[in-house]
């Protein structure tokens, strides 16, 4: 009983101070890692709330929540906010709120507090009523172990690109500007 409540603390206080979470949907694999889970893990921003993780996403301009489905499975794995390691990793319950219900409202109302950069605001959470779904992940079971193995994996496919190599001549362009600063 001690050990589980202490696995317990550990996933709400681990998952309360890290600003992201990896979520991948699925059961955890007998042995405890997250081997048996398929799909990719995701970065997701979330707000602890009253027990669980509550996520808000696919919805236009929201981040994606693929195959995480109302009642199913998902292993989290929360990092160190501070040297970015992994802490623990637990299994969750998935479920889904009904937008406009008192859970709902209550989840929203601390998501919309930590939702950064939102062109729309106060309105925000009306869009998200339309548009997006408001997840839970429940603990479920006591496992907050660190998997077995290193769980690195090829990023996840995305039309997104990276800037072009940074052009020769630039860096002697700064280093000339800032010596020219330093004089006058």
């Amino acid at each position: 009983m001690t050990t589980e409540l202490l696995a317990r603390a550990l996933v709400e206080e681990a998952t309360k101070k890290s600003g992201l979470i990896w979520v991948r949907a699925g059961g955890l694999a007998a042995d405890g890692g997250d081997e048996a889970a398929p799909g990719p893990a995701r970065a997701l921003w979330h707000v602890w709330h009253e027990g669980a993780a509550c996520v808000v996403g696919d919805g236009p301009g929201e981040q994606p929540l693929p195959g995480l489905a109302d009642g199913g499975e998902a292993v989290v794995t929360v990092r160190s906010k501070d040297k970015g390691g992994r802490i623990a990793s637990w299994p969750a319950k998935v479920v889904e709120l009904a937008p406009g219900s008192a859970a709902w409202e209550a989840a929203v109302g601390e998501l919309k507090g930590k939702r950064l950069n939102a062109a729309d605001g106060e309105t925000m959470p009306e869009r998200w009523r339309r548009e997006c779904r408001v997840l839970r992940l429940e603990p479920a079971g006591s496992s907050a172990e660190l998997p077995s193995s290193s769980l690195a994996a090829a990023p996840v496919e995305t039309p997104v690109t990276t800037r072009e190599p940074v052009p020769a001549a630039l860096p002697r362009l700064l280093w000339r500007r800032g010596r020219r600063g330093r004089r006058g």
